[in-house]
């Protein structure tokens, strides 16, 4: 028989997994090696080499295994070559799929380390070899479900840590995670305010504070998940107490990041079962936008209509008057979300400036701010002068009145008045450094909200959606369906003076007939016309102010 089984070709197939069933099984290139030793003292024909880091407990569950029986069946090769038995199957439904296969014929050979297995065999051996494989994965379980009950019972919860605790490998215990514990309490306090939902959480965590999760062997290191930051919230560990195999259980020995109350009061806010709470809608608008016919506040609500042609459930947003002045009557019909947004998209599409401007803008800024500072520091130092000059009258003053050359009424008219200009030069002098602080930044970001407001805005969340949606003006109403904006006066430039700059702008770019050097010297001329404020000829002073007023109106709202 040992010449027949020679003659045959073999798949060599080496398994381990990571669990616990294998923790005394060499590794894959150990068993790889050996087996390679094997086939060579024995003769063997091996066809190719599988390799698999899947657990054998259930069928089904390992693709090299299962790809390995179907080229069996095709008959590309007769036999299998492994460790040990149990590599092949540690469950009943694997096993008997390779019993039957022997039977047949369709497998003539399992030759392991010590044996082998063969067509003519007594089928209850095998049997009984492959039952002891999956005898040993029963009281595996039986036992590890045995010993983490028992952890439970001891007050530790027998899994892996949540966000915001870690596991100590070596007490085999859960801690504090120094990193992450007091942000993950601040996810607490935030929810706990109902301001935020879990989405907008988890964003502002991951986005604005950079939070990763701790790092495993095989995951971690990313941003939360959605479906963690849900989880998280719903889970009782962070009370002191925790539920493992359907019992609820006092945890006794890790520290409790929230109390049973903030816990129930989450689970209110999140609708959870047994807790029903109204639905909440978000609206962008609401509380921004007056009635022009009564001043009342418009207000938003959500409908739902089935579509008659098609049977379709359509949901819609209306914005309309809230009507609360009964002494006026208000006939105004509500607008939907998507009329509303379209004019606001229409009013940001005004101001809204090509790349190239808002890059020759930011050159100018930052040619224009040496000179900027250099002017800036002249006139911080002549400040400064004059307020220590201020100060040395003052101490004169009082050094004459001590010796008696000048009488108190005088003291005091002249005192009074040094100390009043005092305070003026020291408010200039904080004037001064404020500009010299941000004044630039504040310019800068002007220009970026002209070049991308329109695209955050169609791009953006309802959050966005309202921040640049306030920045377009001061005042909003609605009359007729139609929304008024009184637009903020840094605005009024673009509206004036840049369409006509961007329509030369692209006449440039679209003449065929300039060359490269004449092209290049108008884009030099519409980039002066652009940034130099200086011109004394009034039409072209309009365009050239631009630059200009974006500045000294940032600098105006914040001194």
């Amino acid at each position: 028989m040992k010449n027949e089984t020679n003659k045959i070709t073999y798949f060599l197939y080496a398994r381990k997994s990571s669990e616990s069933e294998d923790r005394q099984v060499q590794s894959i290139e150990d068993q790889t090696n050996r087996l390679k030793e094997l086939a060579n003292s024995l003769g063997i024909s091996i066809k190719e080499i599988l390799t698999e880091s899947k657990s054998a407990k259930k069928p089904y569950s390992r693709p090299v295994f299962t790809n390995m029986l179907e080229r069996i069946e095709k008959g590309e090769a007769q036999g299998i070559l492994c460790w040990q038995i149990n590599r092949l199957s540690r469950n009943p439904i694997d096993s008997g799929t390779l019993s039957w296969m022997l039977q047949q014929g369709a497998l003539k050979c399992i030759q392991s380390i010590d044996r082998q297995y063969l067509p003519d065999d007594n089928v209850l051996l095998f049997n009984v070899e492959t039952g002891m494989a999956n005898q040993f994965i029963i009281d595996l379980r039986k036992n590890s479900r045995r010993g983490m009950e028992g952890k439970a019972d001891r007050g530790w919860l027998p899994s892996r840590a949540p966000l915001g605790y870690m596991n100590d490998k070596l007490e085999h215990t859960i801690v504090e995670d120094p990193n992450r514990f007091h942000l993950v309490r601040k996810m607490w306090d935030m929810m706990l305010t109902g301001n935020y939902t879990p989405p907008k959480i988890r964003e502002i965590a991951n986005k604005e504070w950079g939070f990763r999760t701790a790092r495993t062997k095989r995951s971690g290191g990313g941003e939360i998940a959605n479906s963690v930051i849900y989880k998280m919230f719903t889970n009782l560990f962070y009370t002191g107490m925790f539920k493992w195999s359907g019992k609820l259980y006092p945890n006794g020995n890790q520290k409790a990041m929230i109390t049973l109350e903030e816990y129930d009061r989450v689970q209110v806010i999140l609708g959870r079962k047994g807790r029903p709470r109204p639905k909440a809608h978000e609206f962008a608008y609401t509380g921004l936008i007056l009635c022009e016919v009564c001043g009342s506040m418009y207000t938003a609500s959500e409908k739902t209509k089935i579509i008659k042609g098609s049977g379709e459930l359509k949901t819609y947003v209306y914005y309309h008057c809230t009507k609360k002045k009964k002494d006026v009557v208000c006939n105004q019909e509500p607008l939907t979300l998507k009329e509303l947004e379209d004019q606001i998209d229409i009013e940001l599409e005004r101001y809204t400036i090509l790349p190239k401007f808002q890059e020759w803008a930011l050159e100018i800024l930052n040619r224009d701010n040496d000179k900027e500072i250099e002017e800036r520091t002249k006139i911080y130092e002549n400040q400064q002068k004059s307020l220590a000059g201020a100060q040395r009258e003052l101490d004169g003053l009082t050094q004459m009145r001590y010796r008696d050359l000048i009488d108190d009424e005088t003291f005091i008219k002249e005192r009074d008045d040094l100390k009043v200009k005092i305070a003026k030069l020291k408010t200039n002098l904080k004037e001064t450094e404020s500009r010299a602080e941000v004044w630039q930044e504040l310019t800068e970001k002007t220009f970026n909200f002209a070049r991308y407001a329109r695209k955050d805005f169609i791009l953006g969340g309802l959050l966005k959606k309202r921040e640049l949606f306030s920045a377009l003006g001061q005042n909003f109403s609605v009359k007729d369906q139609k929304v008024h904006i009184i637009p903020n006066e840094w605005f009024v430039p673009i509206e004036k003076a840049y369409p006509e700059l961007e329509k030369e702008y692209k006449r440039l770019e679209l003449d065929k007939t300039l060359d490269v050097a004449t092209r290049n010297e108008l884009f030099a001329q519409l980039i002066l016309s652009w940034g130099d404020h200086r011109d004394s000829n009034p039409r072209k002073q309009r365009h050239r102010l631009l630059c200009y007023h974006y500045t000294m109106v940032t600098i105006q709202l914040i001194v």
